[in-house]
């Protein structure tokens, strides 16, 4: 094994270990990509880069033909591939949320990475990964104290099951003296002669969802409430 054979395989397993870090912290969240994924994706693309790399060196010059490839040829089509990768795991939900776009981030991050580390560049991969969780778990809380108020609410999907339209009026009027903020209301009637009131309010996010719950549900002529936080 000469001096080529360990940086590759050094180069290996730093990025294994950077798609591990990712991965772990996707897996915590209990995330659709976890740290298999990761570890795979962060691995595999520093092997291709690695190739790309060595491949474009491999072929002499000859008097009849000459071949030029690009190092970072493969490399490129990465990049490329993450996009499909990223589009499975991005979830529209019955409310019209989206979620499962940071997941997808994390994984072109993860290619990124072990593009970085079989380039040669282990600093700036280790940079890369520090910003990475960095950004997804510091910020988001540093955010919530020190952000704008509209970054310390979160978002909750009340569904009222009222039987007198007149109702209606006075459970609104009740979410505004709450001082939550009614992004969005869609009233509806039913069969049997109820009326399912949906609400998207935005709450402090030190507020409990079991609290928002608790409130909607002792008001008059609510027979049953759904509540389901968005964040």
């Amino acid at each position: 094994m000469n001096s080529i054979d360990i940086e590759i395989l050094i180069k290996l397993g730093i990025s294994a270990i950077f798609g591990l870090i990712i991965g772990l912290e996707r897996e915590l969240k209990r995330k659709p990509v976890g740290l298999k994924t990761s570890l795979v994706i962060s691995t595999v693309s520093c092997l291709l880069t690695i190739v790309s790399i060595e491949s474009a060196y491999m072929f002499p010059d000859s008097d009849h033909v000459k071949i030029t490839m690009d190092p970072l040829r493969l490399a490129a089509q990465i990049v490329s591939g993450m996009g499909f990768i990223g589009a499975g795991v991005i979830l529209r939900r019955g409310n019209d949320s989206i979620s499962g776009l940071t997941t997808a981030a994390m994984i072109w991050g993860a290619a990124g990475i072990g593009i970085a580390v079989g380039a040669g560049f282990f600093i700036e991969a280790f940079a890369g990964v520090a910003l990475l969780i960095i950004s997804v778990e510091l910020i988001p809380y540093l955010v919530k104290f020190i952000g704008p108020k509209q970054l310390r609410e979160k978002e909750i999907m009340l569904q009222l099951f009222i039987k007198e339209k007149i109702q209606i009026d006075k459970a609104i009027s009740f979410i505004i003296e709450k001082k939550y903020i009614i992004r969005r209301i869609r009233i509806k009637d039913l069969d049997n002669g109820d009326h399912l009131v949906q609400i998207l309010v935005a709450v402090d996010y030190r507020e409990k969802t079991t609290d928002v719950y608790f409130f909607i549900s002792e008001l008059e002529g609510v027979q049953k409430v759904e509540v389901e936080s968005m964040r």
